[in-house]
Formats: C-alpha cells, sequence, structure tokens
C-alpha cells in the first residue's frame, strides 16, 4: 500500500516526532534484551530529542506493514532496528518498500561490500546473502563496515525513514558516525548536545535536589532533569527555551560541582572507571585488583577502558581461602582468626595483590553475595573492600539487601567510587605543592 504524498504534519516552529520500531520475535520472547531503546532514546537526548514511543513488532509482516504505516503518519522521523539480515523472518526492507511504494533495487555495490567481508573470513556468500544487496529505488545506502546488512535511509513525505541492522556492535558506529550527522544537518535534532550532564557519586536522588535547589531557584525556566544510576545519580541541566546560553549552563554546573566536593565525579558521560583511569594515567600510577565474590567483575570493569594497559597492572579472582593464600600470600593465621569476609582479610588481599603484580593501588573485594552464606554480624549482602595506595591502607564494610547479581554489582561500583575518591586526593597532594 503506497502512502500518500501528503506534507510534512509537524506544524511550524513544533520539535520533529522521533519514533522507534524495534523488530524481532527475540524481543517479544524475552530472548534478547530491547538495548536498542535505552541506547537510542539515550543518544537523542543528548542532541534534545526525546522519543516519543518505542512499538516492538515480531516478524509478522502484516503486524510490520500495520505498524509501520500508523507511525508514518504520526511522525517525521522513524527508525527501525531488526529485519535486514538474510534469512526468510527478515522481513522488514521488503514489507516497508512496499508500504511506500517503492521498487527495491539490486545495488552491486552492496554487494561488493558483502562478497569482501565474507572474504576477510576466507569464506563466500550464499544465495541469500545477496537478499541485503538490495535498496530502496529513491533511498541511499548507509555503508556498515562491521557487518553485511547495510542501513538505509529514505525520505519521502516531508519524513525520514531510519532503517538500521539489529546487532548493536554493527547498529551504534552506524547510528553515531551517519545518522546523527544527517538528522543535524537536517535541523532534526541539534548539532551538539542540548545539556550539560552532572555525574555524581555518593548522595541520593532526593539529596542531591535538595541541594542544588537553592541554585536553581536562581534561573527560572531551567530544564532540570534526575537520573538513578546503581550508585550514581545524573543531573542534566538544560534551557528548553533556549533562554539561557551554554556557557550559563556551564557557569551553572560549575557552581553545583563546587557544592558536591568529592561527590562530584565529572561532567558528561565519561563513567567512574573512565575518570579512575584517566587519574590514574596523569599520575603515572598503575593498579590492581583482588576479588573473591564478585568473580573477576571488577577487573573487567577496567579492561573495558580503552588503553588499559597503561595503568591495569592485572586481576586475581581468589575464591577459596587456599588461592587467597597462594596467589596474595594472605597468612593462614588471618584467614582463620579472622574469616575470608572480614576487613583483615580485606586489606591482606588488597595489599598482596599490589605487592604481586607491582601495582600503586590495589582494590579488593570479598563477601557474602548470597543467597546462601554469612554468619553473625556479617549476613547476607556483606561486602569489605579493602584498597591498598600510596597514603596507606584501609578496609570499609557495607551491606546490600538484594539478589546475588545486584549485590555484586553494587560491590564493584562501591569499590571503584572509593578507588576513585582517593586517587582524586592523591592528585590534589601532588598539585599542592606545585600551586605553592
Amino acid at each position: 500500500m503506497a502512502t500518500s504524498e501528503s506534507s510534512n504534519p509537524r506544524a511550524p516552529g513544533a520539535a520533529p516526532r522521533y519514533e522507534l520500531l524495534t523488530l524481532g520475535d527475540e524481543l517479544l520472547l524475552g530472548l534478547t534484551a530491547n538495548g536498542h531503546l535505552t541506547w537510542i532514546g539515550a543518544e537523542l537526548g543528548r542532541r534534545g530529542v526525546q522519543l516519543a514511543r518505542n512499538v516492538t513488532i515480531s516478524d509478522d509482516a502484516d503486524a510490520i506493514a500495520a505498524q509501520f504505516r500508523e507511525s508514518w503518519a504520526k511522525a517525521d522521523v522513524i527508525i527501525t532496528t531488526g529485519g535486514l539480515g538474510p534469512t526468510c523472518d527478515d522481513r522488514t526492507r521488503d514489507v516497508l518498500a512496499q508500504a511506500l511504494g517503492q521498487q527495491l533495487v539490486f545495488d552491486p555495490a552492496i554487494e561488493r561490500a558483502i562478497t569482501e567481508r565474507f572474504a576477510k573470513f576466507n569464506r563466500v556468500p550464499t544465495a541469500n546473502n545477496l537478499k541485503q544487496a538490495y535498496k530502496f529505488e529513491r533511498g541511499e545506502v548507509l555503508p556498515n563496515a562491521n557487518g553485511t546488512a547495510p542501513g538505509l535511509w529514505v525520505e519521502q513525505d516531508g519524513r525520514v525513514l531510519v532503517m538500521l541492522p539489529g546487532p548493536p556492535n554493527e547498529l551504534r558506529p552506524m547510528f553515531t558516525e551517519q545518522v546523527i550527522p544527517r538528522l543535524a544537518a537536517r535541523r532534526l535534532l541539534a548539532e551538539g548536545e542540548a545539556y550539560i550532564q552532572i555525574r555524581t557519586a555518593g548522595v541520593g536522588e532526593s539529596a542531591l535536589e535538595t541541594k542544588f535547589q537553592p541554585l536553581f531557584d536562581r534561573h527560572p525556566g531551567l530544564g532540570i532533569a534526575f537520573c538513578a544510576h546503581l550508585g550514581q545519580v545524573d543531573c542534566r541541566v538544560s534551557s528548553p527555551d533556549g533562554k539561557y546560553a551554554m556557557a550559563a549552563l556551564r557557569a551553572l554546573a560549575d557552581e553545583c560541582a563546587a557544592l558536591l566536593g568529592d561527590d562530584f565525579v565529572g561532567f558528561g558521560h565519561d563513567s567512574m572507571v573512565k575518570v579512575v583511569a584517566d587519574q590514574l594515567r596523569a599520575q603515572g600510577r598503575t593498579l590492581a585488583v583482588a576479588e573473591s565474590c564478585t568473580g573477576g567483575l571488577l577487573a573487567n570493569s577496567f579492561t573495558d577502558v580503552c588503553g588499559a594497559s597503561k595503568f591495569f597492572q592485572g586481576g586475581i579472582v581468589s575464591y577459596s581461602n587456599d588461592a587467597k593464600m597462594l596467589l596474595l600470600d594472605c597468612p593462614e593465621c588471618l584467614l582463620s582468626q579472622h574469616g575470608a569476609v572480614s576487613e583483615e582479610c580485606a586489606v591482606a588481599m588488597a595489599t598482596g595483590v599490589a605487592e604481586q603484580l607491582g601495582a600503586d593501588y590495589g582494590v579488593a573485594i570479598t563477601g557474602f553475595a548470597g543467597p546462601t552464606g554469612g554468619v553473625g554480624d556479617n549476613p547476607v549482602g556483606t561486602i569489605y573492600i579493602g584498597l591498598h595506595a600510596p597514603g596507606g591502607d584501609w578496609s570499609k564494610k557495607l551491606t546490600y539487601p538484594g539478589p546475588r547479581c545486584a549485590v555484586k554489582e553494587r560491590a564493584v561500583t562501591a569499590a571503584i567510587d572509593w578507588l576513585r575518591r582517593e586517587v582524586v586526593k592523591e592528585s590534589r597532594r601532588v598539585a599542592a605543592p606545585l600551586a605553592n
């Protein structure tokens, strides 16, 4: 069914309406998480766009066609994910071409790209792979550097259709490197970030608002949004009506940061791990970690950072007492007297891993993640974090109720935050004599 050549329904000056259609039976069956919504929503939000809605659709052709026609009648920009692959359940391209009254035409350039990608793996594409070599007759191709299914771009009826493949490692670079610039060039979103984000740790959402409110009250008309994460809260400051320039928003954000002290993580989107990594590299310091109940999650957090080898010496997962003694030189008498879940053991693990791997900083986590375990004053959810630093050795006790996976994640976040605070203090200590 072809759409009419109607003009864009958006009123002059109105914000463009964006809709996201995520396709695939695997999403509705719960076999795959709908990460596209959170990621694309966040990327658009940075540019001042809020998705009007997200609809998840099965691979059924009639369902795809019906939802697309409904969205096409309302939206200015439609983004679809999935259904562009080579198999029989990948129907998005064909269904939407029919809905838009366009023919699909074979593109030899796409065929060459598919063949060349297969050749890198010493393989030859099968006939169904060439299904991906078709594009809209009045559309453009978004090259896919990480897969065989290219994205597709169509402008028709005063609207924009963006079709992206489902795998995140293909979709994300395509979206940031190709889709965002195209949309910005058409003034369908801001060229730069539309807000300033203040990242915090160690302060709750309500307490953060209470702390900031006197500053916000002096600037009527601000756009303020809080977003709580695991152990962190972000505050976004914007000017919806353009009353305040970005320089004024930055000055206000600087005041907020000064109020926070060590609870201030940074501006923008850098994670606490990235902040720690940057500080360690700037100081020329190194880090090693030892883990028991978190089973390598802490080490994985740091190896996710590009260039981690510049500061990260390594990690040791010492789950049993024997492993703690053998790999970290934890004294047997210490484990016998205080137990593996204790502040004494956490410190011994932190100092042990720093010595074994030759690091300036050592961080250790030990605890009862549950649902079993826990004794006396150390119930399930008890976590001890040990920290070895140039300024000394310490430990702290935390208690996190909840399921095992949540306890482990919160323990890792707490450990990274404590390390962040210490490396920032060390940076100040080093800088103080230089300033004088």
